[in-house]
């Protein structure tokens, strides 16, 4: 299977951009999913379902590889998503603050082989944020729209005392997991023309 028969279902400009700097050549379209979380379901359990649900609806309508992923921010049982309002993205920077979160990664891969998934689980050390500091990142635009109110590649790295695990989980899109999906059905990288 040649390298470049991969469909991205995502609109992330991240995971786009992981995955060019990988050398994969892809195509890409978001897809709309009911992203509700279960009653009682953990955080893998949620990262998991997702993306293979983002997966699938990409692969019901291609013929070739389709890659999704999806990433939640996580305290113990209490999940982190996207922020709805700046009251709730200070609420969350706020308990976030001072502490150790996971952020959790799913890639599921659905292929000819069925649809292969992988986790990625990384620790993130927050330094004590304080309030006025989380306004004015709010008002920066960063943090709406990503998992936790914050973007580790962006402003809110200034955040992080200590990551432990993947720094591409944490952006999205976890290279030695995506890669290992790759690689099982069939694309390879760093092949030789």
């Amino acid at each position: 299977m040649p390298h470049n028969d991969l469909h991205l279902a995502s609109s992330s400009a991240r995971r786009r951009e992981i995955l060019t700097t990988l050398g994969v050549s892809f195509t890409w379209a978001g897809v709309d999913i009911d992203e509700t979380p279960l009653p009682h379901e953990p955080v893998v359990g949620i990262v998991r379902r997702l993306a293979v649900a983002k997966a699938d609806a990409g692969r019901a309508v291609r013929d070739t590889p389709v890659l999704g992923a999806d990433t939640a921010v996580a305290v113990g049982d209490r999940i982190f998503g996207k922020p709805e309002s700046m009251e709730d993205a200070l609420a969350m920077l706020g308990a976030l603050s001072g502490r150790i979160h996971q952020v959790v990664t799913a890639v599921a891969l659905s292929c000819d082989q069925g649809v292969l998934t992988a986790i990625s689980t990384t620790n993130v050390s927050f330094r004590k944020i304080i309030a006025d500091e989380a306004r004015a990142y709010w008002q920066s635009g960063e943090p709406a729209g990503k998992a936790g109110a914050y973007a580790v590649q962006g402003i809110g790295g200034i955040f992080v005392r200590e990551l432990s695990g993947s720094y591409t989980g944490v952006v999205g899109l976890p290279v030695f997991e995506t890669v290992g999906l790759l690689r099982q059905a069939g694309i390879e990288l760093l092949t030789q023309a």
